[in-house]
């Protein structure tokens, strides 16, 4: 990362580091006194703890960067999101498209572990085991969750579509121009083990616009560099889908190819104008938890400062 860029990012590193910090706190205190005695108590706590984590991130671009997201998707969907379990299925197309999952691993990797996030070792044989158990520990949650999988396993380079053009080519699928060939196990034991209480698949499209002079990364949204991205949603429920471990991931592997055509036709016209449009507008909570959290650490540092002085 270039030094400027982390420079500019002081501020925001330093108060995420001290709202990570004291978050891990209270989630580790929480976690000793409520979680033996009510497991769904803790969730509802925990997952309104996390969110003050959750929410510096959205500040930094929002508010710090002034980065956009326009989302294309029809009024029913958009009237059950954040209202049901859903698994997210989307392509990967930058770092900023988990950002939160890498920015200071250790304050965030904790604060995940409490959240109940699934950490995996990219070792199949070591990790279909966790991931059944820790879908099936999801059944009784008692607030909407999204589980998000990247099902490319990585994100977009141009050395990798290159890679997965030419494995295209050799099992005879259609040649990709704009996404990754999907590895589908991940995929195939989350439908299967969640669709039982999970209702919604939501195939997530996230495409960036031509010719707009900063791509959406961690470095950009630091820089206070403005970007956008227009983002594609389409719920199928999971009751549709096939039944088989076959069926379901040549279901997935459809929803790319048609993934890649939809973000042929987006390179193409700029929009995805088949959809009714709808603007996420910037978080008010956001910006009221920053300036909360910034004015909690202002005194804790003037309050240190006084008693040095005085005492």
């Amino acid at each position: 990362m270039e030094f400027s860029g982390i420079v500019g990012g002081i501020p925001f590193i330093s108060l995420f580091i001290f709202t990570g910090i004291l978050v891990n706190l209270i989630q580790v205190s929480c976690y000793l006194t409520i979680w033996p005695v009510s497991k769904s108590t803790f969730r509802r706590i925990n997952g309104a703890i996390t969110e003050l984590l959750w929410l510096e991130v959205v500040w930094l671009m929002e508010w710090w960067s002034g980065f956009e997201v326009k989302v294309h998707t029809d009024a029913k969907t958009c009237q059950l999101m954040g209202k049901e379990h859903a698994i997210i299925m989307p392509n990967h197309v930058s770092d900023s498209d988990t950002l939160l999952t890498w920015i200071l691993a250790q304050v965030f990797g904790w604060t995940n572990w409490f959240s109940e996030s699934i950490f995996l070792d990219r070792n199949w044989a070591k990790d279909e085991s966790k991931l059944k158990s820790s879908f099936e520990a999801l059944s009784d949650y008692p607030t909407p969750f999204w589980m998000t999988i990247f099902v490319e396993g990585t994100r977009l380079t141009a050395d990798k579509l290159v890679e997965a053009q030419s494995f295209a080519s050799s099992k005879g699928y259609p040649i990709p121009k704009n996404v990754l060939i999907p590895k589908t196990k991940g995929i195939v034991t989350a439908v299967q083990s969640l669709r039982s209480f999970v209702p919604a698949i939501y195939d997530v499209t996230i495409a960036i616009p031509k010719h707009q002079p900063f791509f959406p990364t961690l470095l950009t949204f630091l820089k206070m560099q403005p970007c956008k991205v227009v983002v594609h949603i389409k719920r199928y429920s999971t009751k549709d889908l096939p039944e088989s471990d076959q069926g379901i991931a040549q279901w997935c592997r459809n929803r790319f190819i048609a993934k890649d055509e939809l973000l042929e036709n987006f390179a193409a016209t700029g929009t995805f104008d088949e959809e009714e449009i709808t603007e996420f507008r910037r978080s008010t909570k956001s910006l009221i938890v920053r300036l909360s959290i910034y004015h909690t650490k202002l005194v804790h540092y003037n309050f240190n400062y006084l008693k040095d002085f005085f005492f």
